[in-house]
Protein backbone atom coordinates (compact mmCIF):
# COMPACT_ATOMS: atom_id res chain seq x y z
CA UNK A 1 0.00 0.00 0.00
CA UNK A 2 1.97 3.23 -1.10
CA UNK A 3 0.48 6.64 0.12
CA UNK A 4 0.86 9.94 -1.84
CA UNK A 5 1.72 12.84 0.60
CA UNK A 6 1.64 16.44 -0.49
CA UNK A 7 2.73 19.38 1.58
CA UNK A 8 2.14 22.57 -0.52
CA UNK A 9 3.85 25.79 0.93
CA UNK A 10 4.13 29.04 -0.79
CA UNK A 11 7.21 28.63 -2.21
CA UNK A 12 7.26 24.77 -2.94
CA UNK A 13 5.44 21.54 -2.97
CA UNK A 14 7.20 18.69 -1.50
CA UNK A 15 6.01 15.58 -2.84
CA UNK A 16 6.12 11.99 -0.22
CA UNK A 17 5.61 8.47 -1.11
CA UNK A 18 5.31 6.67 2.08
CA UNK A 19 4.65 2.62 2.57
CA UNK A 20 2.77 3.75 5.36
CA UNK A 21 4.73 3.35 8.27
CA UNK A 22 8.08 5.81 6.86
CA UNK A 23 8.56 8.29 3.85
CA UNK A 24 10.73 6.37 1.39
CA UNK A 25 11.10 9.17 -1.67
CA UNK A 26 10.64 12.93 -1.45
CA UNK A 27 10.43 15.46 -4.71
CA UNK A 28 9.77 19.31 -4.59
CA UNK A 29 8.51 20.98 -7.33
CA UNK A 30 8.03 24.56 -7.28
CA UNK A 31 4.61 26.66 -6.33
CA UNK A 32 3.16 28.12 -9.25
CA UNK A 33 -0.60 29.26 -8.11
CA UNK A 34 -1.29 30.16 -12.24
CA UNK A 35 -0.58 26.43 -13.38
CA UNK A 36 -2.86 24.21 -14.27
CA UNK A 37 -4.35 20.70 -12.47
CA UNK A 38 -3.05 19.24 -16.21
CA UNK A 39 0.46 20.86 -15.93
CA UNK A 40 1.12 19.39 -12.45
CA UNK A 41 0.28 16.13 -13.53
CA UNK A 42 2.66 16.18 -16.55
CA UNK A 43 5.22 17.52 -14.20
CA UNK A 44 4.73 14.18 -11.64
CA UNK A 45 3.53 11.34 -13.61
CA UNK A 46 7.62 10.51 -14.11
CA UNK A 47 7.83 10.91 -10.47
CA UNK A 48 6.28 7.59 -9.80
CA UNK A 49 4.27 4.69 -10.84
CA UNK A 50 0.93 5.70 -10.25
CA UNK A 51 -0.28 2.50 -10.15
CA UNK A 52 0.74 1.78 -7.22
CA UNK A 53 -0.97 4.75 -5.68
CA UNK A 54 -4.00 3.48 -3.30
CA UNK A 55 -3.97 6.57 -0.75
CA UNK A 56 -3.73 10.45 -1.24
CA UNK A 57 -3.14 13.10 1.74
CA UNK A 58 -2.52 17.06 1.50
CA UNK A 59 -1.24 19.53 3.80
CA UNK A 60 -1.83 22.68 2.45
CA UNK A 61 -1.33 26.98 2.64
CA UNK A 62 -2.71 27.44 -0.73
CA UNK A 63 -6.09 27.05 -1.45
CA UNK A 64 -5.64 27.17 -5.31
CA UNK A 65 -3.23 23.86 -4.69
CA UNK A 66 -5.54 22.37 -2.88
CA UNK A 67 -8.40 22.36 -5.49
CA UNK A 68 -5.70 21.53 -8.23
CA UNK A 69 -4.34 18.52 -6.53
CA UNK A 70 -7.80 17.43 -5.35
CA UNK A 71 -8.90 17.76 -9.19
CA UNK A 72 -5.85 15.49 -10.52
CA UNK A 73 -6.87 13.03 -7.27
CA UNK A 74 -10.15 12.32 -8.60
CA UNK A 75 -9.27 12.61 -12.37
CA UNK A 76 -6.14 10.54 -12.59
CA UNK A 77 -6.71 8.16 -9.43
CA UNK A 78 -10.10 8.35 -8.67
CA UNK A 79 -9.66 8.60 -5.05
CA UNK A 80 -11.09 11.25 -2.22
CA UNK A 81 -7.61 12.77 -0.75
CA UNK A 82 -7.41 13.45 3.45
CA UNK A 83 -6.89 16.68 3.93
CA UNK A 84 -5.86 18.52 6.90
CA UNK A 85 -8.55 20.62 8.21
CA UNK A 86 -11.60 20.67 10.20
CA UNK A 87 -13.20 18.04 10.93
CA UNK A 88 -10.14 15.60 10.49
CA UNK A 89 -8.74 13.95 13.45
CA UNK A 90 -4.83 15.03 14.49
CA UNK A 91 -4.43 13.40 17.90
CA UNK A 92 -3.25 17.54 18.65
CA UNK A 93 -4.64 20.37 20.94
CA UNK A 94 -4.46 23.89 19.69
CA UNK A 95 -4.18 26.28 22.55
CA UNK A 96 -4.22 29.53 20.63
CA UNK A 97 -6.76 32.05 20.66
CA UNK A 98 -8.12 31.15 16.96
CA UNK A 99 -7.28 27.16 16.68
CA UNK A 100 -9.22 27.76 13.02
CA UNK A 101 -6.67 29.79 11.94
CA UNK A 102 -3.92 27.59 12.58
CA UNK A 103 -2.07 26.25 9.35
CA UNK A 104 -2.08 22.97 8.06
CA UNK A 105 1.78 22.76 8.11
CA UNK A 106 2.37 23.95 12.12
CA UNK A 107 -0.58 21.08 12.80
CA UNK A 108 1.47 18.69 10.77
CA UNK A 109 4.98 19.74 12.18
CA UNK A 110 3.56 19.44 15.41
CA UNK A 111 2.58 15.94 15.03
CA UNK A 112 5.66 14.64 13.16
CA UNK A 113 7.87 15.18 17.03
CA UNK A 114 4.58 13.34 19.25
CA UNK A 115 6.87 10.35 19.79
CA UNK A 116 9.57 13.41 21.88
CA UNK A 117 9.22 12.81 25.46
CA UNK A 118 10.24 16.63 26.26
CA UNK A 119 8.74 19.92 24.74
CA UNK A 120 10.15 20.49 21.68
CA UNK A 121 10.62 23.71 20.07
CA UNK A 122 9.83 23.36 16.01
CA UNK A 123 11.71 25.81 13.87
CA UNK A 124 9.84 24.97 10.03
CA UNK A 125 12.65 27.60 7.97
CA UNK A 126 10.08 27.92 4.82
CA UNK A 127 8.61 31.02 3.52
CA UNK A 128 7.63 32.47 6.63
CA UNK A 129 10.30 31.42 9.79
CA UNK A 130 7.61 29.11 12.29
CA UNK A 131 8.73 28.58 15.65
CA UNK A 132 6.20 26.35 17.34
CA UNK A 133 6.44 25.27 20.89
CA UNK A 134 4.49 21.49 21.20
CA UNK A 135 4.37 20.23 24.43
CA UNK A 136 2.43 16.70 25.64
CA UNK A 137 0.33 16.94 21.89
CA UNK A 138 -0.57 20.66 22.46
CA UNK A 139 0.49 23.41 20.76
CA UNK A 140 0.77 26.38 22.92
CA UNK A 141 2.52 29.25 20.97
CA UNK A 142 3.88 29.95 17.96
CA UNK A 143 6.08 32.89 16.56
CA UNK A 144 6.15 33.72 13.21
CA UNK A 145 8.73 36.03 11.44
CA UNK A 146 9.90 36.89 7.73
CA UNK A 147 12.02 33.72 6.08
CA UNK A 148 15.24 34.25 3.99
CA UNK A 149 13.44 34.69 0.93
CA UNK A 150 10.75 37.38 1.95
CA UNK A 151 13.94 38.68 3.41
CA UNK A 152 15.30 38.91 -0.22
CA UNK A 153 12.75 39.96 -2.02
CA UNK A 154 12.19 42.88 0.18
CA UNK A 155 15.93 44.21 0.03
CA UNK A 156 16.53 44.04 -3.79
CA UNK A 157 12.74 45.13 -4.39
CA UNK A 158 12.99 48.16 -1.89
CA UNK A 159 16.79 49.04 -2.14
CA UNK A 160 18.33 50.46 -5.73
CA UNK A 161 21.35 49.12 -6.27
CA UNK A 162 21.05 45.68 -4.18
CA UNK A 163 21.84 42.72 -6.18
CA UNK A 164 19.64 39.44 -6.35
CA UNK A 165 21.55 36.91 -4.24
CA UNK A 166 21.55 32.79 -4.25
CA UNK A 167 21.66 31.83 -0.63
CA UNK A 168 24.93 30.45 0.60
CA UNK A 169 27.43 30.69 3.47
CA UNK A 170 29.92 33.28 3.28
CA UNK A 171 33.42 32.36 4.64
CA UNK A 172 33.02 35.53 7.05
CA UNK A 173 30.17 36.98 9.34
CA UNK A 174 31.94 40.45 8.03
CA UNK A 175 31.27 40.68 5.27
CA UNK A 176 33.62 43.13 2.33
CA UNK A 177 31.15 43.05 -0.87
CA UNK A 178 27.94 43.55 -1.30
CA UNK A 179 26.68 40.04 -1.47
CA UNK A 180 28.72 38.55 0.71
CA UNK A 181 27.09 41.27 3.12
CA UNK A 182 23.76 40.65 2.23
CA UNK A 183 24.69 36.49 1.90
CA UNK A 184 25.65 36.42 5.76
CA UNK A 185 22.77 39.15 6.82
CA UNK A 186 20.23 35.89 5.04
CA UNK A 187 22.18 33.06 6.85
CA UNK A 188 24.40 33.99 9.89
CA UNK A 189 21.34 36.93 10.41
CA UNK A 190 19.03 33.66 10.58
CA UNK A 191 20.88 31.26 12.78
CA UNK A 192 21.52 34.26 15.32
CA UNK A 193 17.47 34.74 15.30
CA UNK A 194 16.60 31.12 15.82
CA UNK A 195 19.68 30.64 18.69
CA UNK A 196 18.42 34.53 20.68
CA UNK A 197 14.32 33.19 20.33
CA UNK A 198 15.47 29.97 22.07
CA UNK A 199 17.07 31.67 24.63
CA UNK A 200 13.62 34.11 25.22
CA UNK A 201 10.91 31.38 24.70
CA UNK A 202 13.38 29.45 27.31
CA UNK A 203 13.53 32.45 29.67
CA UNK A 204 9.53 32.22 29.04
CA UNK A 205 8.10 28.51 29.55
CA UNK A 206 11.55 27.79 32.33
CA UNK A 207 11.85 24.24 31.43
CA UNK A 208 14.17 22.31 28.74
CA UNK A 209 13.25 21.07 25.29
CA UNK A 210 14.57 19.83 22.14
CA UNK A 211 14.58 21.64 19.21
CA UNK A 212 13.80 20.23 15.95
CA UNK A 213 14.78 22.30 12.51
CA UNK A 214 12.88 21.44 9.21
CA UNK A 215 12.13 22.95 6.04
CA UNK A 216 13.94 23.46 3.32
CA UNK A 217 16.30 25.86 4.61
CA UNK A 218 17.42 23.56 7.29
CA UNK A 219 20.28 22.36 5.94
CA UNK A 220 22.03 25.26 5.43
CA UNK A 221 21.28 27.08 8.71
CA UNK A 222 21.21 24.42 11.06
CA UNK A 223 25.06 24.08 10.82
CA UNK A 224 25.82 27.81 12.09
CA UNK A 225 23.38 27.74 15.24
CA UNK A 226 24.68 27.46 18.64
CA UNK A 227 22.49 26.02 20.12
CA UNK A 228 22.15 21.65 20.43
CA UNK A 229 19.32 20.63 17.66
CA UNK A 230 18.45 18.03 15.52
CA UNK A 231 17.05 18.69 12.05
CA UNK A 232 14.58 16.46 10.18
CA UNK A 233 13.79 18.19 6.49
CA UNK A 234 10.46 15.78 5.99
CA UNK A 235 8.61 16.54 9.32
CA UNK A 236 5.51 17.87 8.04
CA UNK A 237 5.27 14.70 5.58
CA UNK A 238 6.09 12.46 9.12
CA UNK A 239 2.89 14.58 10.67
CA UNK A 240 0.75 14.11 7.65
CA UNK A 241 1.44 10.51 7.21
CA UNK A 242 0.58 10.19 11.15
CA UNK A 243 -2.77 12.30 10.61
CA UNK A 244 -3.90 9.63 7.49
CA UNK A 245 -3.16 6.52 9.72
CA UNK A 246 -5.08 7.64 12.69
CA UNK A 247 -8.62 8.80 10.29
CA UNK A 248 -7.50 5.62 8.23
CA UNK A 249 -7.68 3.53 11.51
CA UNK A 250 -10.48 5.45 12.98
CA UNK A 251 -12.63 4.22 9.54
CA UNK A 252 -11.96 0.68 9.76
Amino acid sequence: MMILLFDVGNTQITIGLSDGQSILETYRLNTEVAKTADEYWIQMKSLFDKTSIHHIAISSVVPRITEKLKEIADKVFQMEPLIVGPGVKTGLNVKTDNPREVGADLICDAVGVEKHDKPVLIVDLGTAIKYIYVKNKMILGVIITPGVNISIKALVGHTALLPDIDIEVPKKVLGTHTIACMQSGVTYGVAAQVDGLIDRIKDEVKESFDVVLTGGLSGIIAPLCKHPLERDPDLVLKGLLSIFNRNENLRK
